[in-house]
């Protein structure tokens, strides 16, 4: 008889779990989580067939469990209309290094708090230098939520699904395509949450705002028209929009205005954004001083406070959304809480702690670095010091060292996630999310989406020029 990869996935988990007629049932609850470390091993780096078939187990098992992908649209609608006890802002986190650790180090702070309004997320860009596509991220934060016996709705987010302007210049219907390529297969993994960025679009040249807004509220209400036409049944995902580029000129509730007034005349009764991104003053990433340091951030705390004001006063929306966030200050992150911000990204510090994390071999820190000054001196700018090339550019060793990392010895990786937990838990605190389980079983539904069993593997990874693209 022959066996295939799932057969032998099977076999290999000890009756945790078995499958009849084409459907997976968890038989030994307590057994599986001990399981996971070995198998996301196999959903990220095994033969396409063994790939396929674990990230199916883990997917499957996890809607048995009750850990189920979901949309945070109901509760920013809730938010939108005052209809939650106390302000929070959810921080929507990206994992670029060591996705299944650093995501066990979030669940694990988040339980420790009755934490369940957090996000996990991927950019455009993010998934191309990482060589993350949808269903690795989604098998990865699954595994992890099973590792760590966290329950209950999971919110995984698709972050600057972005156009290029250079690309869209010169050839728009390419571009247009790609982005609705990824967002079809984002949907079909289980990101029901996804933030269109066509704000690198806005026009500031223009003389009016609805002038300077009408490529992007009129690509933005396109995409969205592609989302609901996508959606699982039973789910309504989260789709967010974008006024203002980050690193560009602040966002005012007058340029929401201009986006919204356009974007509600194409909706044709179809369910809008539940947020709004804007620019306050951060570039992504931080910026990067000669020395290789971070300067201080400023952020315009108030234009936050009014935009947020804004879209929930008009137009029901949850709030504003801060990008560019996790370099500021450690002072300012209950700031978000005060200005009543529904959403911040946090990215960069944490890939940060994990490359220069004192377990990481130095022999492993260096070849990353020769690997850089090699294989992306093209990132390297004019005025940049070789702190400042390596610390902008290593982000591009991530997808090709990701091996490494996964291979580091248990207890190097056990080190950085308690210290990838202490961060989180701070962050966490910082932005009141603490109880907040209380809140997303009063107004998330998950329903249970089962998938088919696998069939002959994972597709060959795409792979795009992301260059120039949002973190």
């Amino acid at each position: 008889m022959h066996h295939t990869a799932l057969d032998r996935l099977l076999e290999s988990l000890a009756g945790a779990v078995s499958v009849a007629d084409g459907r997976l049932a968890v038989k030994n609850a307590e057994a599986l989580p001990s399981l996971m470390d070995e198998l996301i091993r196999r959903a990220v780096f095994g033969d396409p067939e063994t790939k396929a078939a674990a990230r199916w187990i883990i997917g499957e098992a996890a809607q048995a469990l009750g850990i189920r992908p979901a949309s945070i649209h109901s509760l920013y609608m809730a938010m939108g209309q005052g209809r939650i006890e106390r302000w929070f802002t959810v921080p929507a986190i990206n994992l670029r290094v060591l996705a299944y650790d650093a995501a066990r180090a979030v669940f694990r702070a988040a339980r420790k708090i009755g934490a369940g309004a957090f996000i996990f997320e991927i950019a455009r860009s993010e998934i191309g230098y990482t060589e993350q596509r949808p269903s690795e991220y989604v098998a990865a934060v699954l595994a992890a939520a099973i590792r760590e016996g966290f329950r209950g709705p999971v919110f995984i987010q698709g972050d600057h699904f972005q156009i290029s302007s250079k690309k869209y210049a010169a050839a728009p219907e390419p571009e247009v395509k790609a982005v609705r390529d990824l967002i079809e297969e984002a949907i079909a993994a289980g990101f029901y949450n996804i933030d269109i960025d066509t704000s690198t679009l806005v026009d500031l040249s223009k003389p009016t705002l609805d002038e300077q807004q009408r490529l992007n509220y009129e690509l933005c209400g396109d995409y969205l028209s592609f989302i609901r036409s996508r959606e699982p049944d039973g789910v309504t995902i989260s789709v967010g929009g974008e006024i203002g580029e980050v690193g560009q000129k602040n966002s005012t509730p007058e340029d929401l205005d201009a986006f919204m007034r356009g974007f509600q005349s194409r909706l044709d009764g179809r369910t809008g954004i539940s947020k709004i991104s804007i620019q306050t003053g951060t570039s992504h990433g931080g910026v990067v001083l000669p020395d290789g340091s971070l300067a201080q951030v400023a952020i315009d705390f108030e234009a936050l406070r009014e935009v947020s004001q804004r879209a929930r006063a008009a137009y029901g929306m949850g709030g504003a959304v801060q990008h560019g966030a996790s370099t500021l200050p450690e002072t300012a992150f209950h700031k978000f809480v005060d200005v009543k911000a529904c959403e911040v990204h946090l990215a960069t510090a944490f890939q940060t702690l994990v490359l220069d994390h004192p377990a990481v071999p130095e022999s492993l820190k260096t070849e990353m670095v020769e690997w850089v000054k090699i294989h992306a001196a093209d990132e390297r700018k004019a005025k940049d010091s070789e702190a400042q090339f390596i610390y902008k550019a290593r982000k591009k060793a991530v997808g090709p060292f990701k091996e490494k990392f996964w291979s580091l010895p248990e207890g190097v990786r056990a080190a950085i996630g308690a210290d990838l937990e202490k961060t989180f838990a701070f962050l966490f605190g910082q932005l009141a999310i603490e109880g907040t389980v209380k809140a997303v079983a009063e107004h998330i539904r998950a329903p249970e989406i089962r998938k088919p069993r696998p069939g002959e593997g994972i597709q060959a990874s795409k792979k795009e020029d992301v260059s120039g693209l949002a973190d």
